[in-house]
């Protein structure tokens, strides 16, 4: 796993260098014994680091972890972004944008999966964390539905309810996966499915 989940900083920049480390301190350790049993201890553990600095990075471990989970939800969105030809055929995007979506999920699982089901227990100091997640991947299906791809089988693009029904299903389906330890390629072919019919029945 790369410097604070694939968002580096500048090394110059001695605090942001510690605040990454912390970061992915954290992630490791939620890899290794899950969000709930983890401590501060653990994180600085994994980070190499002292408690002293933690805190002077963070109020708390779930302040921590909201960090964590905001950095892990840009690079979530910016990779199936990437990975996602605005030229292609549509059925080819929403295969692209699948395939890209679980080979993020299955690089770090336990992180998604606190996203998923620990971050909603934070109560009002994760809600500006899911809602804006949430915004954001709507914004996203929105974008790569109005491609050209799309626009040649003359499909509008998706509404925003819709995308977050879309969505809603996808991130149940990803916990439950995660939860039982499946593999989770077999969760391409059900959401390029769901996906397919959701957003091929518009015109």
């Amino acid at each position: 796993m790369t410097t604070a989940l694939d968002r580096g900083v500048s090394v110059d920049d001695a605090s942001s260098a510690f605040r990454d480390r912390l970061l992915d301190g954290l992630a490791a350790s939620i890899g290794e014994r899950g969000y709930r049993d983890t401590t501060v201890a653990d994180i600085v553990r994994h980070a190499r680091t002292s408690k002293r600095t933690f805190y002077e990075q963070f109020a708390s471990k779930e302040e921590c972890l909201i960090e964590v989970l905001r950095r892990n939800n840009e690079n979530l969105i910016a990779s199936i972004r990437a990975a996602t030809d605005p030229e292609a055929d549509w059925q080819e995007q929403i295969g692209q944008a699948a395939g890209a979506y679980v080979d993020h999920i299955a690089s770090r699982p336990a992180v998604t999966l606190s996203w998923i089901r620990e971050a909603p227990a934070l109560g009002a100091k994760a809600l500006p964390l899911n809602r804006l997640a949430m915004e954001h991947l709507t914004d996203m299906l929105v974008d790569l539905s109005d491609s050209p791809g799309f626009r040649r089988a003359n499909l509008a693009p998706v509404s925003r309810p819709l995308a977050l029904i879309l969505l809603g299903g996808l991130r149940e389906l990803t916990a439950l996966f995660v939860e039982d330890g499946r593999d989770l390629r077999g969760i391409v072919e059900p959401a390029i499915t769901a996906s397919t019919a959701m957003l091929g029945m518009r015109s």
